[in-house]
């Protein structure tokens, strides 16, 4: 399951003043997969050493199997693809950009929005070049059903398919806890733009409580054009939670997702969190 390869011989920066050591830098990281081709391997890595369902952190380096050192000079762009029985089609997904400049660590997100089964499967492809020579190589990623609801995907008002992910709280805690959510939108089968100045409306509810709800949540909204969103999730206690959600634009019409009241327990976009 890991490779295919080859062709012929693309975070936010942070500037780096000593050399990086290869070992500092993938600290606190581990190894999803390597995938080779006939000059490089890959090692790909996110900090639980998975790919998920949802939001997915992923950092690579290039290891230059002739010198056994690593690439600090590369170019690097990825594709993910699902493979269905009818169709393909690709997802939300990042450039993907150095981590420091004199390292050789690179960044990026994938947002995988519906798992694989026995017959429709991701892979990725991720071309770079270096030296002004162009490279390839492609690998199959595991994304296994979740038991929690993280990501949404579903048809607006406006007729536009739109995702939304759960970022954080990955640990959530008895508090008014930082909650980033993730919003993208399908301009066609190949490209999901990050959808800019929405508001993602948050109503946190405990279905085996009574289905109360929680004082002193924000609403999620975009601090910077381009970026994720910042909001506040407020957990009161332990268990399991349905965080209702609504899609609203910035003239405030809603576009997916309802209100909760006494006659309408839940609404029809959600994240599920059980601590």
């Amino acid at each position: 399951m890991a490779f295919l390869i080859v062709s012929c011989r693309t975070s936010d920066t942070v500037d780096s003043i000593t050399p990086t050591n290869p070992n500092t830098e993938i600290e606190g990281l581990t190894k999803i997969k390597e995938i080779t081709n006939d000059t490089h391997v890959i090692e790909l890595y996110s900090k639980s050493g998975t790919t998920i369902l949802g939001y997915n952190d992923i950092k690579l380096r290039i290891k230059n199997k002739s010198t056994n050192q690593y690439e600090k000079s590369a170019t690097v762009s990825w594709k993910p693809l699902m493979h269905m029985t009818s169709m393909t089609h690709s997802c939300p997904n990042s450039s993907v950009e150095k981590v420091s400049t004199d390292g050789s660590l690179y960044s990026g997100y994938i947002v995988f929005q519906m798992p694989q089964n026995a017959t429709e499967y991701w892979d990725l492809k991720i071309d770079y070049s270096i030296a002004g020579t162009s490279y390839t190589a492609t690998t199959l990623v595991n994304v296994p059903v979740e038991s929690k609801k993280t990501v949404n995907s579903f048809m607006g008002s406006d007729n536009v398919k739109y995702i939304v992910v759960y970022i954080e709280p990955k640990s959530p805690k008895v508090a008014i806890n930082d909650m980033v959510v993730g919003v993208w939108k399908m301009q066609d089968m190949m490209t999901f733009p990050v959808v800019d100045g929405y508001t993602v409306k948050v109503d946190p509810r405990m279905p085996g409580m009574g289905n109360h709800s929680s004082p002193n949540n924000v609403n999620a909204t975009q601090p910077v054009a381009g970026k994720l969103y910042n909001g506040k999730l407020s957990l009161t206690m332990t268990g399991y939670w349905k965080i209702n959600l609504q899609l609203a634009k910035a003239d405030g019409i809603v576009l997916g997702g309802q209100e909760i009241t006494d006659t309408n327990l839940a609404s029809t976009i959600f994240f599920e969190i059980d601590f």
